[in-house]
């Protein structure tokens, strides 16, 4: 699994960092505890970064959804 957040140029490093933590289902104590910062600091950092705005989109390959081509073609079929 893959994460891309869109308009990532907008956010900050630390920013990037709390986005895609929480994105990956990460508390904010967890998220305080990695990073070495305060839960209220994870709090303004990722309010911060919503109000820059941000898409976060999450790439999962076919395959690891037990989809394959065969199964494509079975759709198409129908």
């Amino acid at each position: 699994m893959n994460i891309e957040i869109r308009g990532a140029h907008r956010l900050s490093f630390r920013e990037k960092q709390v986005v895609a933590l929480k994105e990956m289902g990460a508390s904010s104590a967890d998220i305080a505890k990695r990073l070495n910062i305060s839960p209220g600091s994870v709090a303004t950092l990722y309010n911060r970064a919503r109000n820059k705005g941000f898409e976060t989109v999450i790439v999962i390959p076919g395959d690891a959804l037990g989809l394959s081509d065969a199964e494509e073609d079975n759709i198409d079929d129908e």
